[in-house]
């Protein structure tokens, strides 16, 4: 039999539409001429439809879908593809061929091969395509999430968006889970994604997912950082991203990067242009070294270094416990004068 191009796949599966929703979306259920599913990949839920009938091709065509609540839409190729985890046409193609009992090709030409091959896990590449498949930050469960930890001003972050089912592995053995979950891209000083961070969430937004570690980082993260506004002659860099957003409360137009972890602050790389540097210590023995490195650093670079710290464990700590007026009380004595009335009088 000749090999069949995607449309044709797509048809032939929508041809057997039902079956391949019970195989692969196997948590959903028929609702009249529908499947209905939670999403895409296979999460429980009704806000994902597929039609079970209609033509081969063109509008209402059987297999085709969407997701109501997120906007996805596409075809049971998809469909095959995010719950296998597949990311290239070639292996997606396969699976398809499997299911439909169509015989395997020979092998193509090298030079007609996918160019495209699979990323491999944790690596930068792959971080950019999870990056790819986010939606925004505003009205998602990660905004939430945030405001349940006092984070409101949500100016200038870019650089965070929500992913509604991602993929969560355990360190050993078990099974994978899927949970919402808060995405940051990490980014080198000209702005290139290399890698991602995940804080994965409960389902309702509430707080972070019941799963360990609940974070995980992925990608070139070294010297990298996830970066709220554009750095000129002054910046604060801190660990976690919490922790950033709730000094940036009080400091809503200062240039700020969570470098993630005490070990990837103290390794920061620190722009040309940069003439203060606000370090966000942490109050722990980590946060301390972390300061005490990163302080060398910048007095090595010609950099003016002025750390802030926190009255309890963080600054988000501090927030939620004594609220934003205290917040920024507590920061105006801590900050150079000129960058009071720079950054602070730029707050709602």
């Amino acid at each position: 039999m000749a090999r069949l191009n995607a449309s044709e796949l797509a048809q032939r599966l929508g041809r057997q539409a039902e079956a391949v929703c019970r195989h692969y979306l196997s948590n959903g259920r028929k609702q009249g001429n529908y499947w209905q599913v939670g999403d895409v990949r296979n999460t429980p839920g009704r806000s994902m439809f597929v039609r079970l009938t209609g033509p081969e091709a063109g509008k209402g065509a059987a297999g085709k879908w969407t997701d109501a609540q997120s906007g996805e839409h596409g075809d049971l190729l998809d469909v095959i593809g995010e719950t296998l985890g597949l990311t290239d046409f070639a292996g997606i193609a396969q699976e398809a061929r499997r299911f439909l009992s169509l015989p395997h090709p020979e092998p193509e030409p090298k030079s007609h091969r996918s160019r495209t091959p699979q990323a491999p896990p944790g690596s930068s590449e792959a971080a950019r395509r999870l990056w790819r498949m986010t939606q925004p930050l505003t009205g998602s469960l990660a905004e939430t999430y945030l405001r349940q930890r006092g984070i409101t001003d949500l100016r200038g972050t870019a650089d965070l968006r929500f992913h509604p089912t991602c993929y969560w592995r355990p360190e050993g053995d078990g099974p994978t889970e899927t949970w919402p979950a808060m995405i940051a891209a990490v980014t080198d000083l000209d702005g290139k994604i290399t890698g991602a961070h995940r804080t994965w969430l409960m389902r309702d937004g509430s707080g972070k997912a019941p799963v360990d570690p609940p974070r995980k980082a992925m990608g070139d993260l070294l010297g990298h950082a996830v970066r709220f506004g554009c750095v000129r002659d002054v910046m604060a860099a801190g660990e976690g991203i919490e922790t950033i957003l709730s000094l940036r409360q009080a400091l809503p137009t200062m240039p700020m990067v969570s470098a993630l972890s005490a070990g990837h602050l103290a390794a920061i790389q620190l722009s040309p242009h940069l003439r203060r540097l606000y370090i966000v210590r942490d109050n722990d023995p980590a946060g301390d070294a972390a300061r005490d490195s990163l302080v060398d650093r910048a007095i090595e670079a010609g950099i003016e270094a002025i750390t802030l710290s926190p009255m309890l464990g963080d600054f988000n700590d501090d927030l939620v416990s004594f609220g934003l007026e205290a917040l920024r009380a507590q920061i105006r004595v801590q900050i150079a004068p000129e960058d009071v009335s720079r950054f602070m009088s730029c707050a709602p």
